[in-house]
């Protein structure tokens, strides 16, 4: 009996691909081009090259499904656009051109060894899945249609790309479908993926399915009949003859975007841990034990990627108080203290969390991370809500440097605060990262109106 592993290592892949290529094309530098080019502005600038073009061809977005013939053209893009970079690159620097022989050998030889192990990473995966049944995604369908009869054999058929259907819920008609059934289902299953026949199913039914399915971080994603779209604005996506959309498309739901983020992270907070926070720490320390008596940092628990709890750090800046946990602060609030006062106002108090960005609990941008009653409160009254916790909470975020920052004064104030993070998590990329962090800076010069 073959022995099965259930668990799914498919976030890891992008990251070792990335690491791998960026070693191969260092090391090929060093053997192909010339020696003296390894220098850590070098390795630097080729790395940067590699990952910008990678970022532009998508080199790295090859998924289970994805086609021989799509992979291949990704190489030859990346090949292109890389080539033209380094032909770019050695062109502005005459002094370090190695000549055009040793770079076309370095760019042939890099690419054979990078497309060798991409497919080897590829093909591999999928034997693995075959041979030992691990690396699985769990999926249902609902619905009744020609195409859910396709896509039911499609996952058959290519059990190798590694998706087990555990079961179809099948009905004659909306009023024949039990939602709770298939809630419960899911839910008692651990399935990842459902895979739904929208066209079958009532308004009301589709209303309760998506909600569902974002309040539980299941993927949902619809099934039309062959060459049927949904609507154009849905992320599409072809499964042997199927047509799969997705209800939204989440750029960090990609490996390797995450990682270009987390690499983000990592330097960032490192920065100002070692150039900022190690200074200050002592003297904002010593002003709040001189105002009042207790600790210097705030902890408390809050609701993270995936609704996962971990602690939350902050300089302390109000009066201990029972109502911690459970009271935001507001407008002219007693328990805040003096110094507290300016540390909020200019949102000093935030800085430990830069601790909790560098051991990965959060991010310096994404949704700002709720109290826990907080969360119990506004999942069960605001609509999306719980779609903001499918990334990891930041310090700062789109909504608060658009003014949503502080007390959640009326209901206006956190559905427009949803609105922003849903539309940060569906846009994200580097330049808006960078962008929010420019607009959060020149809100700690200026101050903020709400921050009390």
């Amino acid at each position: 009996m073959v022995k099965k592993y259930a668990g799914r290592y498919s976030k890891y892949l992008r990251p070792i691909a990335v690491f791998f290529d960026l070693l191969v094309l260092n090391s090929f530098v060093y053997l192909y081009l010339d020696k003296e080019l390894i220098q850590p502005v070098i390795i630097a600038a080729f790395s940067f090259l590699w990952v910008i073009s990678a970022l532009i061809t998508k080199f790295y977005e090859v998924y289970r499904f994805t086609k021989f013939i799509k992979i291949v053209s990704y190489v030859f893009y990346q090949l292109l656009l890389f080539s033209i970079f380094i032909f770019a690159f050695f062109g502005v620097s005459e002094t370090l051109n190695p000549g055009l022989s040793k770079t076309l050998i370095f760019l042939l030889y890099t690419f054979l060894l990078v497309s060798l192990f991409k497919f080897t990473l590829f093909y591999g995966l999928q034997s693995y899945r075959l041979g030992f049944g691990g690396n699985f995604r769990k999926t249902i369908i609902i619905g009744n249609d020609e195409s859910v009869e396709e896509l039911k054999e499609f996952f058959i058929s290519q059990k190798e790309l590694g998706y087990e259907n555990r079961k179809t819920f099948s009905f004659k008609s909306p009023s024949d479908l039990d939602l709770q059934e298939c809630f419960d289902f899911i839910l008692s299953r651990n399935i990842d993926e459902v895979y739904c026949s929208a066209n079958e199913l009532e308004e009301n039914q589709l209303n309760l399915l998506i909600e569902f399915c974002e309040n539980n971080f299941k993927i949902l994603k619809f099934i039309s009949k062959r060459g049927g779209l949904l609507s154009k604005k849905l992320k599409t996506e072809i499964y042997g003859l199927s047509t799969v959309q997705s209800l939204r498309q989440m750029p960090l739901s990609n490996d390797y975007n995450t990682l270009v983020k987390r690499f983000f992270d990592i330097v960032f907070s490192l920065f100002i841990i070692m150039f900022f926070l190690s200074w200050i720490t002592p003297i904002i320390a010593l002003l709040i034990k001189i105002e009042s008596s207790g600790p210097v940092f705030f902890k408390q628990t809050r609701n993270g990627i995936k609704y996962k709890e971990f602690t939350c750090y902050k300089f302390r800046s109000m009066v201990q108080n029972i109502d911690a946990d459970i009271q935001q602060a507001t407008k002219n609030d007693k328990r805040v203290t003096k110094i507290g006062r300016i540390l909020r106002n200019t949102s000093l108090d935030e800085l430990p969390q830069f601790y909790n960005v560098l051991i990965g609990n959060m991010s310096v941008v994404g949704p700002r991370p709720h109290m826990i009653k907080e969360n119990e409160r506004y999942s069960k009254s605001v609509n999306k809500f719980m779609v903001r916790h499918f990334v990891k909470p930041g310090i700062t975020g789109l909504a608060q440097v658009k003014g949503f920052r502080g007390e959640i004064e009326t209901n206006e104030d956190i559905i427009n605060r949803v609105k922003f993070d849903i539309y940060y998590l569906e846009n994200w990329s580097l330049i808006l990262d960078l962008n929010i962090v420019f607009l959060t800076a020149i809100n700690f010069l200026t101050g903020h109106k709400k921050a009390y």
